[in-house]
């Protein structure tokens, strides 16, 4: 893991393959880190990076779009996309909602040259590493404990249950993030996504050793 900010000269896996394939980045993290704010900042901002959008179980949340925050299917369409193998991951999140990412687009997407990003959970980046190893993995990481709990009641939209379940979740994520290639603290939503730009746009970029 290369924490942020190290100032380390970066070296590893190149962009592309050479053959107009460009790298996949993936950013995950712990429950009210952040990760869709980050998304969302690289989305208005960079159009130029395709940032792949989840299918979900989950009700919308109020200002939510289909289609372009999430796609929101039920429990039938997520079986069936499931059954014909149309995600590049999927996992329960929270001990609630499934979450999937459509696997075409993205393989459409690098295939183009365009870097790809997916913004997921961390069951989803394991998947992804099984599956696609010369990734980036990017880990999403709070200034403190406290600022994350901070952030997950200050935003309220969650139920006091939905927050214990999701604040006993963040603990097991936290602790995953020796598993990553690098990290970002999200003290600042555009520092932490400029980082992210950089990192996506970076020839290269250091690795677990």
């Amino acid at each position: 893991m290369t924490p942020v900010g190290s100032g380390a000269e970066m070296s590893g896996a190149a962009v592309g393959d050479g053959n107009g394939q460009a790298r996949l980045t993936v950013l995950a993290g712990p429950t009210a880190v952040g990760k869709g704010t980050v998304a969302a900042h690289i989305r208005r901002h960079n159009p130029e990076i395709w940032i792949s959008v989840s299918a979900t179980t989950r009700k919308p949340r109020p200002g939510e779009k289909h289609g372009v925050h999430y796609l929101f299917v039920d429990d039938a369409e997520f079986d069936r996309m499931i059954e014909q193998g149309e995600l590049l991951e999927w996992a329960v999140v929270h001990k609630a909602a499934r979450y999937g990412t459509p696997r075409r687009p993205v393989l459409d997407k690098l295939a183009e040259g365009r870097p790809a990003l997916l913004e997921i959970d961390l069951q989803g980046a394991r998947q992804v590493r099984e599956t696609m190893p010369d990734a980036l993995f990017v880990f999403l990481a709070p200034p403190s404990w406290d600022e994350l709990v901070r952030r997950l009641i200050g935003r309220g939209t969650e139920t006091a249950e939905e927050q214990a379940r999701r604040l006993e979740t963040a603990r097991e994520e936290l602790a995953a993030e020796k598993e990553f290639d690098v990290t970002i603290v999200n003290a600042s939503v555009r520092e932490a996504a400029n980082r992210l730009v950089e990192l996506i746009r970076s020839p290269s970029v250091s690795g677990k050793s």
